[in-house]
């Protein structure tokens, strides 16, 4: 089927609304670099999100916790530097936002100026409402996130999947209505049952796009490193590996060491 977003030369929050109300699927991808962005954004991904899982996929912590803002406003400028086409979110890190929504408002002013990002998302439902809905008067768009939210995580003390109950499940279904009420342009679900988030996708207007939510969301998401298969210690059940990269970057390493020590490399062709 002929994509919709053939001709759009840049992508915006008006284009993601267009194409759930066209039913065209949204391709999501986490990426935190110029190089991993400029190949992503050639390729034509719809929106890069600069992701706070920077915090584990980069710097090696075990949580997004560590992960400040001046580190994702370095890690948001170098993917808007490659950017031509694609809508870039970037993640509020934790700390930067909750409880205080003057904090959140200068946190997000801040990813904006200093970045040149499009828009920013959070995590949370009812207690983040008064935060977007500041953030929302300095005329940045704002994308929300519910189910497995990574920045709770020693609240809930498991990575396991978020609303296989009834009582969570209505939880999440009212926060979700509760962000698009507030003026989220879009709505992360992480990690739920795909029949509640098709739920979801079904009762709200704005996109939802889902990371191990099942197919009945307006879009999906995936870590670039997982994709392409350079991270190899993380095998989620949603995760659908479209490469095996750590495997040829190793064996092009190895062939690298073996070409110097045996003086194959450089050879005259490659030598002034």
């Amino acid at each position: 089927m002929p994509s919709k977003l053939t001709n759009i030369k840049k992508v915006t929050t008006h284009t993601l609304q267009g194409l759930k109300l066209a039913g065209e699927k949204i391709a999501m991808i986490t990426a935190y670099d110029y190089t991993s962005a400029k190949i992503v954004d050639a390729a034509g991904i719809d929106v890069i999100l600069v992701g706070d899982s920077a915090s584990n996929v980069m710097a090696g912590h075990e949580t997004t916790l560590p992960i400040t803002l001046d580190q994702m406003i370095y890690h948001a400028s170098s993917v808007v530097r490659a950017v031509d086409r694609a809508l870039i979110v970037v993640d509020l890190p934790f700390g930067s936002y909750q409880g205080n929504s003057k904090e959140a408002l200068n946190s997000a002013i801040r990813i904006m100026k200093e970045s040149g990002a499009h828009a920013v998302k959070l995590e949370g439902g009812s207690e983040v409402k008064e935060s977007i809905a500041r953030i929302l008067t300095a005329g940045i768009p704002v994308m929300g996130h519910l189910g497995l939210t990574p920045q709770s995580i020693y609240k809930f003390g498991t990575y396991n999947v978020r609303a296989k109950e009834d009582e969570e499940a209505k939880r999440l279904i009212a926060d979700a209505h509760i962000l698009e009420g507030a003026g989220c342009f879009a709505i992360v679900l992480e990690k739920v049952p795909a029949t509640l988030a098709a739920t979801v996708a079904a009762e709200l207007e704005i996109p939802v796009i889902g990371i191990g939510a099942g197919a009945g969301v307006d879009g999906q998401v995936l870590v670039y490193h997982d994709l392409i298969g350079l991270t190899t210690e993380f095998s989620p059940r949603f995760l659908r590996r479209y490469a095996n990269l750590a495997e040829d970057i190793k064996n092009a390493v190895g062939n690298y060491i073996a070409d110097v020590k045996s003086k194959d490399f450089p050879n005259e062709s490659e030598q002034y």
